[in-house]
């Protein structure tokens, strides 16, 4: 690392579970972001301030007025565009150092499997379970870590999934059947929630990246805004799970 790299994460480094080693770490990484709406935003501005090698951005919307009022990483000149060029621009000015890759298209089958391989650790930030679903599958075939969140009206949540024998996945959380998808457009969702969930993704895929710390791994961390609770509960892989039962440790 050269003087102007050290000065830039000093604080970060300063931190004994980091290091330069853990920086190191974190500039040779690949992280895959899909969706750059109320949880993408704050995950990649944190991941590209905090010295990620290379963001791959996944989104096929366009900045609309109604994102504002919690997608931070759009403004309101890029109404309009296309949200990973409008992200992309954001995080270039913020960390011209962390490489920033854009795909604007729906990434689906093979496609999305080959970049969840390229990638270290995996960021959903969707808002629909046949898109989270998709995810976790390419997740688990190819043993990325997917972070996972959601926020809907002033309720959140985060989970960590390996993607390793012994560990749940996704659907070990939900089942397929029986889900209904709630949008922020048909339920609200309060500002900075989507900010809370967002910077812890981005918490749990530095401390995947780095192994800082204990990821929620077997663990769902739940927010509720409206009384400030938060709740953590265990959780345990589904023997009849259809994507990861073949493969847990017996």
């Amino acid at each position: 690392m050269n003087d102007e790299q050290l000065l830039r994460y000093s604080r970060q480094i300063m931190l004994p579970s980091i290091g330069i080693e853990g920086q190191e770490r974190l500039a040779s990484s690949r992280a895959l972001i899909i969706g750059l709406g109320g949880l993408g935003s704050p995950v990649s501005m944190y991941l590209a301030a905090a010295g990620i090698g290379t963001l791959v951005l996944v989104d096929f919307d366009k900045v609309d007025l109604t994102n504002l009022q919690r997608q931070i990483v759009h403004t309101t000149a890029a109404i309009g565009r296309p949200k990973v060029e409008s992200a992309r621009d954001t995080l270039q000015a913020l960390n011209p150092e962390t490489e920033i890759l854009t795909i604007d298209h729906p990434l689906e089958g093979d496609a999305l499997s080959k970049q969840v391989e390229l990638a270290d650790v995996v960021i959903d930030g969707t808002d629909n379970f046949a898109t989270r679903f998709a995810i976790n599958l390419a997740c688990h075939k190819n043993r990325t870590p997917l972070i996972s969140g959601a926020a809907i009206r002033m309720e959140g949540q985060v989970s960590v999934f390996s993607g390793q024998p012994g560990d749940p996945c996704y659907h070990c959380l939900y089942p397929s059947e029986g889900q209904i998808d709630e949008t922020c457009s048909a339920n609200g969702v309060l500002a900075p929630l989507v900010g809370v969930v967002g910077s812890i993704q981005a918490i749990e895929a530095i401390k995947v990246l780095t192994g800082a710390g204990t990821p929620l791994i077997g663990k769902l961390l739940l927010f509720d805004a409206l009384q400030m609770e938060w709740r953590t509960i265990g959780l345990r892989p589904d023997p009849a799970c259809p994507v990861c039962s073949q493969d847990q440790v017996k």
